[in-house]
């Protein structure tokens, strides 16, 4: 048994560890953008799971081989050079703590705006431009998926979703997560090292896309957490807190989290589709005779300041749940 350093464990003790699981889900939903019953199986995923995956998405593999290196070659910079481009206001570099609220973990990033060319210092030019690019094939990818949720469930226009993601006031963001190795890990007797802790994401979809390395994983209904099976030829969608609110609760915001590896070091990108801020969060289906509205309605700007005062795992949606408006 090899024996780490107290200097090694001191390095750990703040970071939240977890039991581990060692359930694989293999019923990840996985939808063939050309097929011509995608819409009504992105629908059965997003109310089973909130996530799927998708192939036929049309982005290049050698493209995306290209920006996984190119992002390498920043996260492998040192310490001192990475800190040039951060602390992230809100964007920029990053290293173990996620937001303002003391959430940590084992990982490092990069967060860009999706809608502009984001000033950040020491960023490449080639890595700037390639964010650029994926940026916006990842975001017309997005918009056809929730321009089928909105034809499927009935919203009325089809484009009503994916408006709000191309209007030039989105506030979306584009965020590279580097999970370093962790050969420490033997040192937390069989616990799981958590490398970004447990969180739905607020905005309206999360499209993630990551290399082989494992580690993501999401809670399934009756609360059990399973390991999502890496898959670097798809892309990942999750469903926001906000098209939970749009769909008054039939889509469900999954809550999902990264286990550190311990020989591996893992890559993903994710772009996170947000309305404008001052767009109305609320529910765009047609209510029925006796069907009410589960949450009151509310701005994005309301709903991110709400957010950011939270901590990443805290249910953030129940402030603006109806029940809880009027208890209040």
């Amino acid at each position: 048994m090899v024996v780490l350093s107290q200097p090694i464990l001191d390095n750990l003790a703040y970071i939240k560890t977890c039991r581990p699981t060692s359930t694989v889900f293999t019923g990840v939903p996985e939808i063939d953008l050309s097929d011509a019953n995608a819409k009504s199986l992105i629908v059965n995923a997003c109310t089973e799971f909130g996530f799927f995956k998708v192939t036929n998405h049309g982005v290049p593999m050698e493209f995306l081989a290209r920006l996984e290196a190119e992002a390498l070659e920043f996260f492998k910079l040192t310490p001192q050079e990475k800190e040039m481009s951060g602390p992230p206001s809100p964007f920029g570099y990053g290293s173990k703590n996620i937001g303002p609220n003391g959430d940590v973990g084992w990982v490092e990033y990069l967060l860009f705006c999706a809608n502009y060319d984001t000033p950040i210092p020491g960023i490449s030019d080639t890595l700037r431009g390639m964010v650029t690019e994926y940026v916006g094939a990842v975001k017309d990818m997005a918009c056809a998926v929730v321009e089928m949720v909105a034809e499927e469930m009935g919203m009325g226009e089809r484009d009503i979703l994916s408006r709000m993601l191309l209007d030039e006031k989105s506030d979306s963001c584009f965020r590279l997560n580097h999970y370093p190795p962790c050969p420490q890990l033997q040192a937390l007797s069989g616990r799981s090292l958590i490398g970004f802790g447990e969180h739905t994401d607020p905005q309206i979809v999360s499209v993630l896309r990551s290399n082989n390395a494992s580690g993501l994983q999401i809670c399934l209904r009756d609360g059990s957490w399973v390991s999502v099976p890496s898959d670097h030829t798809t892309f990942f969608f999750i469903v926001g807190d906000s098209l939970q609110v749009m769909t008054n609760g039939k889509f469900r915001s999954v809550k999902h989290r990264v286990l550190a590896n311990g020989f591996s070091e893992r890559v993903s990108m994710i772009y996170f589709g947000g309305p404008p801020v001052s767009e109305k969060i609320r529910t765009l289906l047609t209510m029925g005779e006796g069907e009410e509205s589960l949450y009151k309605e509310f701005t994005w700007g309301e709903y991110k300041k709400s957010a950011y005062k939270t901590r990443l795992a805290d249910n953030r949606l129940e402030h603006f749940e109806k029940s809880a408006y009027v208890a209040n």
